[in-house]
């Protein structure tokens, strides 16, 4: 059995999470990489077969995503090229991590994909949802990346189609201890926005890694960092607390660490919103926006050591094996049912 297994390139949770959904698939069948999008800052360390542009998000600096340079640096003709360049026909059998460019090649050749994502996980009513709503961002959870049958990762398992997230063996082998440091990851924000607040919480040491910075360097107590696995992971390990957007991996690495958190979910980004309710409920601290009016509440965050419980077993191997066998038997159900007809 031959598959595709294609990862959405943008932000590094999806990448993350392939460092040991690969592996698992290899013990079990033959398996291509693609990936597509332009904004990650973690590498693979596995060969790569396809790599596409897709569609990208870009982030501003005001803790959301640029629109403009969204719409600028993304071209439909692009995208519609690189769909019909897709050798997904090739395989057996796609798997999809938010993936556009093979999940819309599938669906217009007829070939089977599945996905196995974080935002599968997002259709469930189950979930818990957001007050705010709007028509278009449901949509693109939908139809941005469209398959066949779904499989969704969460912080809960609030449905039979939803698994814990998978940690990472690199996390799971950190050795932790509790420093003096806080560890920041805000893409969506400027440095100096970050600066212009961290540095009146004056307590703690801030460890910033930044999308921007080519060179470390502080401004009083904030040290910002570029970002570099290796790096992060030591401060992720050593830290007292985390603070980042309301993303799916580095809040799940977090907790998983046994490290107190708080998140700001991007504005107009839905599925960090989704995340942030689901955080909430936990009994993580949620802010809405990086600003000066919530110092009182950070500077709390900062004295408070609470930590979220959680257990998040290492469950890779059974959760692909799960999907690839529901695959198959589906497969199987649909011959017979073609040969009695």
């Amino acid at each position: 059995m031959k598959i595709l297994y294609a990862i959405q390139g943008t932000g590094n949770g999806h990448l993350s999470r392939a460092k040991d959904v690969i592996p698992a698939l290899r013990n079990r069948v033959e398996v291509d990489v693609l990936i597509s999008g332009t904004q990650a800052d973690v590498e693979l360390p596995f060969d790569v077969k396809y790599v596409y542009n897709g569609l990208s998000f870009y982030f501003g600096s005001k803790g959301g995503i640029n629109f403009f340079n969204t719409l600028k640096k993304n071209s439909i003709r692009k995208f519609m090229k690189e769909v019909r360049e897709c050798p997904v026909q090739d395989y057996d059998l796609v798997i999809n991590d938010f993936e556009p460019i093979s999940a819309w090649a599938c669906k217009l050749r007829g070939v089977n994909c599945i996905s196995l994502s974080h935002q599968s996980a997002l259709l469930s009513k189950k979930v818990p949802q957001p007050t705010y709503r709007d028509f278009i961002s449901p949509l693109i959870l939908k139809y941005y990346a469209p398959a066949l049958q779904s499989f969704g990762f969460h912080f809960k398992k609030y449905d039979s189609s939803i698994y814990l997230p998978i940690i990472r063996q690199d996390i799971r082998q950190l050795r932790t201890s509790v420093g003096n440091h806080n560890t920041v990851y805000l893409p969506s924000y400027s440095d100096k926005k970050i600066a212009g607040i961290l540095t009146q919480i004056k307590q703690v040491n801030w460890q910033v890694f930044s999308k921007t910075c080519k060179k470390a360097y502080r401004k009083k107590n904030v040290y910002f960092n570029p970002i570099t696995s290796e790096k992060f992971e030591e401060s992720l390990a050593t830290c007292a607390g985390v603070i980042c957007g309301a993303g799916f991996e580095t809040p799940a690495e977090a907790l998983f660490l046994k490290k107190k958190l708080l998140v700001i979910p991007m504005v107009g980004q839905y599925e960090q919103q989704y995340n942030a309710v689901s955080l909430k409920e936990m009994g993580v601290k949620v802010l809405p926006k990086l600003k000066k009016k919530h110092l009182k509440k950070i500077r709390k965050w900062v004295n408070d050591d609470k930590v979220v419980k959680v257990n998040f077993p290492d469950r890779t191997q059974f959760i692909v094996d799960a999907v690839l066998s529901k695959y198959i038997i589906a497969n199987e159900l649909t011959s017979e049912l073609l040969q009695e007809i």
